[in-house]
Formats: structure tokens, C-alpha cells, sequence
């Protein structure tokens, strides 16, 4: 398989999906970039949130097959910002900005951390209509790092890409993991010092999901069987977390499966979402759902009331 840097796909990708860049705090040095597909009038998309080396390109095949296929799709690269709280009060902010109710979030490991944080911070007043949390986690003492995490800031540039670089998988992998892993390198060597930093403060902070205060948001969990950075204790204990979500396994795919597995990586999330169609909070565009299966979601959410108003 040739480079993903220089694939068809990539190159199509960087052609036809404009880069935005918005800045929603009062520091004009916090800037989001991100890639927006698919239909403008859906209100509730899927919003994908990137590993501490990832940018919002890591997602390009995520975004070209579903937003062919009719949904609206968000990659997103954050702003330095050195804190949970102040993270998702930007993101808040940016979802504000974008005049976005609720979202579906999908997070790779820091992102779908920050998934669980901001649909926790925000339950009072939801923002998070369901997250796919794909090779993450729920605490950060899983990474034994928290008595570092204040010192990341004082770091050169070149010790914390080495930090990240430890996490990748070694010894001999497929051919498409192994371009995989050479694409996240070179978008890991994309990110300066204080954009590295900052994420990896956010990753070993010492903080915890806090679960009941997001009993009510729809969650897959999607991992993979062989070699990743996160350990078998840190995948059960996210299956404790969450009992009654859906799983989503992967027998290969390693750390970023959703770059050398995409094909069933798509399928998953298409799974996932397809439980919205005929909702409000669909994320696809309703002329693009067959008239068959939104009579099927209708009858469903027909049976799910009249079994609810029973108990």
C-alpha cells in the first residue's frame, strides 16, 4: 500500500474539504482548526476528538466515507489549553459558536477522554448525545505520570515527542499499520512544544470520569484485541464503567485503527449512529436513509416508549 501522505484518498481529502480555523476565546491565541463535511443543516453531527499525537487530519477516511454517505462530520484539532475545565469550556464555546446543540463525540484515546469530561462537566445542560470511545480510557493513573504531569510545560519539544513515541507499537506490524504509525509520526512532528505539552498534561492530570453523571448518553466502546498503549486492566475497567454499552472489538488495528482499519472502523460508527435515524439528533441527512429503515427506527422508538411507559 502506497504512503497515506500520499495517497489518492489524502490528496482528495486535502482538495475538496477546506480547513477551517476559529477562535472562540478572549485569547486570540487559542485557535481550533477543523474540517467540516457533509450536510450544513444537520444540527447534531458526529464530532471526532484526536490522540495526543493525532491533528484533525488523522480522521480524513472517517470523513470522506460518512459524509458520502450523508452525515455531517467534524474533525477537530484543539487549542493549547492546559486544564479539563478550560478545555471544555472552550469547546463548549466552539460548539456555541457553530450553533451546535447536542453532538455525538468520537474520541481516540486523550480525545475520547475529553469526550467523557465534557459530557460530564455538562450534564446538567447536555451537550453530548452519545460518544464511540475507541482505545480509551477513564482515569489518567492508568499512565503512573501524574506526578509529572506539571512539569511537561518546562520540556523541549524533542523529550516529549519521545514520551509519545514510547506508546507506539515496536517490533513487526502489517504493512498498513505500519503506514499508519509513519502518518501519526509525521503529524506528531506537526505539533510544537506547547501544543504537545499541554496535551500531555491533559492526559495525566490525576482526574477520573465521574460515570453516573452520564447514565443517560448512548456509549460504544471500540478496542482492539492485539498490541495498543492502553493495558487489559484500563479496557475492563472502561467495560465496568459503562455495563450497558455497546462493544465495538477489532481483532487487529493497534493503536489507530481507524487509520489502518477504517473500512470497519466506518461500519462500527455507522452502527452506532444508526439507532438516531428519524430522531432530531440524527447526524445524516434524512433524504439519505431509506424510507425501509426509518420506518424500522420509528417502530422501535414506538416499542421503546410504550415499554418504558409499562415500567
Amino acid at each position: 500500500m502506497e504512503e497515506i501522505r500520499v495517497s489518492p484518498d489524502y490528496n482528495w481529502f486535502r482538495s475538496t474539504v477546506p480547513l477551517k480555523r476559529i477562535i472562540v476565546d478572549d485569547d486570540d491565541s487559542k485557535v481550533w482548526s477543523l474540517y467540516d463535511a457533509g450536510p450544513k443543516n444537520i444540527r447534531c453531527p458526529i464530532i471526532f476528538l484526536p490522540p495526543v499525537s493525532g491533528t484533525a487530519e488523522v480522521f480524513f477516511q472517517q470523513v470522506l466515507a460518512l459524509s458520502g454517505w450523508g452525515y455531517r462530520v467534524i474533525s477537530l484539532q484543539y487549542p493549547v489549553y492546559w486544564d479539563l475545565l478550560e478545555f471544555c469550556d472552550g469547546f463548549r464555546k466552539l460548539l456555541d459558536h457553530l450553533q451546535l446543540d447536542k453532538v455525538h463525540l468520537f474520541g481516540a484515546s486523550l480525545g475520547g477522554f475529553l469526550a467523557q469530561k465534557f459530557a460530564e462537566v455538562t450534564h446538567k445542560s447536555p451537550r453530548v448525545h452519545s460518544l464511540i470511545l475507541c482505545n480509551s480510557f477513564s482515569d489518567t493513573s492508568i499512565f503512573n505520570q501524574t506526578w509529572t504531569a506539571n512539569s511537561f510545560w518546562l520540556m523541549p519539544a524533542f523529550m516529549l515527542k519521545k514520551i509519545v513515541l514510547g506508546n507506539f507499537a515496536k517490533g513487526p506490524v502489517d504493512p498498513k499499520m505500519a503506514d499508519a504509525i509513519d502518518f501519526m509520526v509525521d503529524r506528531l512532528e506537526s505539533l510544537n512544544q506547547s501544543e504537545l505539552a499541554s496535551r500531555l498534561t491533559l492526559n495525566c492530570q490525576n482526574s477520573y470520569v465521574e460515570p453516573h453523571k452520564i447514565k443517560d448518553v448512548a456509549v460504544t466502546i471500540m478496542d482492539v484485541f492485539d498490541q495498543s498503549a492502553l493495558s487489559h486492566e484500563a479496557k475492563e475497567e472502561m467495560y465496568k464503567l459503562y455495563p450497558n454499552a455497546r462493544r465495538a472489538h477489532l481483532k487487529t488495528g493497534g493503536n489507530f485503527p481507524y487509520l489502518c482499519r477504517s473500512a470497519e472502523v466506518n461500519l462500527y460508527i455507522q452502527i452506532h449512529l444508526r439507532q438516531f435515524h428519524g430522531t432530531r439528533y440524527a447526524a445524516i441527512s434524512p433524504e439519505m436513509v431509506s424510507a425501509e429503515e426509518l420506518e424500522v427506527q420509528k417502530t422501535n422508538l414506538s416499542n421503546n416508549s410504550e415499554s418504558d411507559d409499562e415500567s
